[in-house]
This record gives C-alpha cells, sequence and structure tokens, in this order.
C-alpha cells in the first residue's frame, strides 16, 4: 500500500511539494487550505486529493490528519507553532517550513514521548543552509567564520520596489523587525535587522546588497564557530527604503488608532504592499544563495563554499523559490515515509549532517530536479 502523505498550506510552495511528492505512484498525496481558490490551482492534478479546511483550529486539524502517514507543513509562521504540537500530539512524522517566531526545540521532549521525528526549519534558508553549514563545519576541525547569503528577487527590477515576494509580504517584513541573532567572537549576540549593510558580487546575478537578517536560527545553538551571521541579499538600496519605512513605524504592531478605527501598521502596510510585491504570471525570478564556512583542518586554513543559483522554470511554471524552498522537505518526506528516518524529535536540518548519505542524497535529488549546488574546497598554504 502506498503511505498517505498530506501538505498543510496550499501556497505557492505547498502546491510545489506536494506536485513533487505526487510525480510518481510510490505515494498517495493530499493537500489542504482554507481558500478554495488556492485548492483549485492542484485540482485539475489527478493525483492530488484536495481538503478545504481551517488549519488554525487544532481539532479540524487533528481530524484530518488522523489517516494519514507522514505531515509536510507549508503554512504561515503564525501557524506554525501550534501546528507542529497538534502534529506532534498526533504521533505523525512531520517536514515543515513554518518560519515561526518560537522556539521549536521547547516540543523536543513532546516528540519524544510520543515517538515523532519532527524536522522544521527545513525550507532553502533556513534549511538547506543549515545542512550545507553543518556538513562544511563536520569536515573540518576548527571552525571559525559561517556567512549565509539568501535572496529570492525578480529579474527584471521595477520601481519603486524592485523586488517581489515569494512568500506573504507579512512574513518578509518580519525578517526587516526581528532582531538577528548572530554569533561574534564565540558569544552570541543580537543586532538589529536590516544592520550592516554590504554589496557583494555574486555569479549569475553581479551586485547586489546583503544585510543582517534572523535566518541562523537553531545554528547560534547547534554550531560551533567563533563568527556566524545570516543575510538577506536584495538590489541594492532596499535595505534603506525598508529601514525609513520601519523607522516611519509602518513595521508598528501595536495597533494605533485612525479616524476611531483600531489598526496595526504592519497589517495596514501588508495590504497596500502585497498587489505591488506579487509575482505576475509566469515572471521570471530567481534565488541565489552562498554559503561560506572557514576553518582549519589538519592545521591548513580551508574553505568550504557552496554556490546556488536558480530560476524560474517555464517547464512547470514554478517559480525558482518555490521549487529551492519545496524540494527539500518534500525530499525528506519521502525519506519519513520509507521508514529511513526514525530517530524520535524536533530537529532542524543541521541535525542530519552527520549523515553523510542524506547530506549527498539532498544534493543529488536537488541536481535530478534541476537545482544544483556548486561546492568549491579551498586551501591557504
Amino acid at each position: 500500500m502506498p503511505k498517505k502523505i498530506i501538505v498543510l498550506g496550499c501556497g505557492l510552495v505547498g502546491r510545489t511539494i506536494a506536485r513533487d511528492l505526487a510525480s510518481n505512484d510510490e505515494l498517495t498525496v493530499a493537500i489542504a487550505d482554507v481558500r478554495p481558490e488556492n485548492l483549485a490551482r492542484v485540482s485539475s492534478h489527478g493525483h492530488i486529493q484536495t481538503y478545504p479546511r481551517d488549519l488554525s483550529d487544532p481539532s479540524a486539524l487533528a481530524e484530518l490528519i488522523g489517516s494519514f502517514d507522514v505531515v509536510v507543513g507549508a503554512l504561515a509562521s503564525a501557524l506554525g507553532y501550534r501546528t507542529l504540537r497538534t502534529v506532534i500530539e498526533a504521533g505523525k512524522p512531520y517536514c515543515d517550513i513554518s518560519f515561526m517566531p518560537e522556539d521549536a526545540d521547547q516540543l523536543d521532549a513532546l516528540a519524544k514521548e510520543r515517538g515523532v521525528t519532527a524536522i522544521v526549519d527545513c525550507g532553502v534558508a533556513p534549511g538547506l543552509s543549515n545542512l550545507l553549514a553543518a556538513y562544511a563545519s563536520r569536515q573540518l576541525d576548527e571552525t571559525h567564520d559561517v556567512d549565509i547569503c539568501v535572496g529570492g528577487l525578480p529579474k527584471v527590477r521595477r520601481w519603486p520596489f524592485e523586488y517581489k515576494a515569494p512568500f506573504a509580504p507579512i512574513d518578509v517584513l518580519a525578517e526587516y523587525t526581528r532582531p538577528s541573532r548572530v554569533i561574534v567572537d564565540g558569544r552570541p549576540i543580537t543586532k538589529p535587522a536590516l544592520s550592516e549593510p554590504e554589496l557583494i558580487d555574486l555569479p549569475h546575478v553581479g551586485t547586489l546588497e546583503a544585510f543582517i537578517t534572523d535566518g541562523l536560527r537553531s545554528l547560534t545553538r547547534t554550531l560551533s564557530a567563533r563568527n556566524m551571521r545570516e543575510r538577506t541579499l536584495r538590489f541594492p538600496g532596499h535595505c534603506e527604503l525598508m529601514r525609513i519605512f520601519r523607522e516611519t513605524g509602518l513595521f508598528g504592531e501595536a495597533p494605533i488608532e485612525v479616524h476611531g478605527q483600531h489598526v496595526r501598521p504592519i497589517d495596514l502596510t501588508a495590504a497596500l504592499l502585497f498587489p505591488k510585491w506579487q509575482h505576475g504570471p509566469n515572471e521570471p525570478e530567481f534565488t541565489v544563495m552562498r554559503v561560506t564556512v572557514n576553518g582549519t583542518k589538519n592545521g591548513t586554513p580551508t574553505r568550504y563554499t557552496y554556490d546556488l543559483y536558480d530560476e524560474f522554470d517555464e517547464s512547470t511554471g514554478m517559480s525558482s523559490m518555490s521549487r529551492t524552498t519545496g524540494f527539500p522537505p518534500a525530499i525528506l518526506a519521502r525519506k519519513l515515509a520509507s521508514g529511513k528516518l526514525t530517530k524520535p524529535g524536533v530537529f532542524a536540518p543541521e541535525g542530519l549532517a552527520d549523515d553523510e548519505p542524506i547530506v549527498t542524497h539532498m544534493r543529488e535529488e536537488l541536481s535530478r530536479r534541476g537545482v544544483e549546488i556548486e561546492e568549491r574546497v579551498t586551501q591557504d598554504q
């Protein structure tokens, strides 16, 4: 009997995950979402069952997933933690991409008690970036510096934002407001989001702007390095514009009164930006990521560099960000369904870096789907 997998959330990434899982007859695949218009976009795919459900209701969610063998989460960050708890309580293996603000490790004991394997933060970054950074660190005798840069951008720059959001704008805005955890001289510290903008040159795209955001997450606890940071990539000038918005109060979460109505500024800002930040039909875009890990190996300074560049896939209509974010959890969900990932607990992807066959499998499967990761190892004599 084929194993049954359900994907929670039918946005761009959720649809990509479901389509990938349903690409052969090894699995029975379903997807759930509260919005019928989203489900209609996959209903033509005969191998994917659709369930219109309010996934913010824990009891309805628990009832929905009861008959499935594996669950994959592709929901907005606000639903991430409660969904993780509900899935663990139901005893289902789980793979999730939600950029939840809460600490998922708080549910580790519950997952072990229920015998559940739950892999969180499993997109491109955090996610694939964690796996590559940790794997490179494992090859070194001592890790000095870890630098992760990642961004998704339209190929055509259009005024005034020169940006399109691959996710819900309110989740993107969280990157510009959430305090950013970094490691400096071996100590964890917090810096404001949008800090330390710097121009960097990358293959295929030229000069981009990098600024600190809170993408290290679990790596600050699980990886030992002297310095470590994660930075978001945008076209030059974006950082300053977002800082102006933030300092004006447009990202504020405390309600303010306007003509007798109370509104959170960030909700209004997200509503205004959403139409301007949406990708057009088949609009060309790309994802770029660089992971650099410096250290020593056998007494020699050694650097591991991983470069990823991916573009919109015209043949499938899948955006690059949905591909690079959706394929890693789909690959690991297949591992969960096959019974080859069974250690109970809540894990971030770097928890798999000690298993070289899994790292190799991830890179091979991504390559098979057209997502290439270039690895360079350099040593200073």
